[in-house]
C-alpha cells in the first residue's frame, strides 16, 4: 500500500509546475528512485513522447512503475500508465491503467469526449464498458503532471495559496489540491537546486499521519522538474528522488555542485 500511494504520487501529486508552453517537450524523460533511507524500495520512470490522431499529432506520455529486490519479494508492483493529450490544451484524449500491485491487478483504458464532457473507461479485467460525465477541464491522472507544469498561475501563488484540479481517476472525479508552502535551495545528486515546495492535500488515517503529510520539491525555474517526494506514513517515511533525466526543455539550473 505504501509503495503504490508513492507510484501515484509521481503520476500526479509532482504534478504541479509553470503554464508555459515551453515548460516541456517531445523527448523529455525521468527515472526516480523510492527507498528508506538508503535502502531502494523501487523505481518510477515517465517519458513524453509522440502519438498521431487521425492526422493529428499529440503528446503521448508513458509511465512504469515497480518494486525491487527485497521489495519486490514482499510486495511486488508493476504499474503502467499511458496518456494521449492535446499539444496546445493539455486536454487528454486517451489513458491507459495496467497495474499489478501485490497481486491486486487492474487494466483499464478511457477514451475522453471532449465535445460531450464524457469518458468511455473499457475495462478489459472485467470485460465492461461504461461511460461517465466528467467536467470540462477535467485530466486523466498522468495528463495531470503534465498540465499542472502548464498551469499559468503556478509562479504567482503566495505562502498558503492553492491551486485545485479535477482530475478523472477511479471511475470518478477526484479534487486534487494543492498547497504552496514557500521554497528553498535542495540538496540533490546533481547539485543544489533552487525548489517550489507543495504540499498536497491528502486523506488522513490509516496510512497518512494528517492531510498534509506528502511533501514535493520542484524546481523554481522553467522546467518544473520534480526532484523529491516525502511521504510521512503512519509508521516510518518515504522518499522518492529524481535520479536520472534527459530531454528537458529548459537548462536545467543548478546552483553548485
Amino acid at each position: 500500500m505504501k509503495l503504490k500511494l508513492i507510484f501515484l504520487s509521481l503520476l500526479f501529486t509532482t504534478a504541479v509546475f509553470s503554464q508555459k508552453p515551453e515548460a516541456f517537450d517531445v523527448g523529455e524523460w525521468f527515472k526516480f528512485r523510492i527507498h528508506y533511507g538508503l535502502v531502494n524500495a523501487g523505481y518510477a520512470e515517465l517519458e513524453l513522447k509522440e502519438a498521431n490522431r487521425s492526422g493529428k499529432k499529440v503528446f503521448y506520455a508513458v509511465g512504469h512503475g515497480y518494486t525491487v529486490g527485497m521489495s519486490r519479494f514482499f510486495f511486488k508492483v508493476d504499474d503502467h500508465y499511458q496518456s494521449q493529450f492535446d499539444k496546445e490544451t493539455t486536454k487528454p484524449y486517451q489513458y491507459l491503467r495496467k497495474i499489478d500491485e501485490g497481486g491486486y491487478t487492474k487494466d483499464q483504458e478511457g477514451f475522453f469526449s471532449q465535445e460531450k464532457n464524457t469518458v468511455l473507461v473499457k475495462d478489459y479485467k472485467h470485460k465492461t464498458e461504461k461511460t461517465f460525465n466528467v467536467t470540462e477541464n477535467v485530466q486523466d491522472i498522468v495528463s495531470s503532471f503534465y498540465y499542472l507544469r502548464n498551469h499559468p498561475n503556478i509562479d504567482k501563488l503566495k505562502v498558503g495559496e492553492s491551486i485545485m484540479i479535477d482530475m478523472f481517476f477511479d471511475d470518478e472525479i477526484y479534487k486534487f489540491k494543492l498547497k504552496y508552502v514557500g521554497k528553498e535551495k535542495l540538496r540533490t545528486k546533481f547539485g543544489k537546486v533552487n525548489t517550489m515546495i507543495f504540499k498536497p492535500i491528502v486523506q488522513s488515517g490509516r496510512v497518512f499521519k494528517e492531510e498534509e503529510s506528502l511533501t514535493v520539491w520542484v524546481s523554481d525555474d522553467e522546467n518544473k522538474v520534480p526532484l523529491r517526494i516525502k511521504a510521512d506514513l503512519a509508521v516510518g517515511s518515504l522518499k522518492a528522488d529524481l535520479d536520472a533525466f534527459k530531454g528537458l526543455k529548459n537548462p536545467f539550473m543548478v546552483i553548485s555542485k
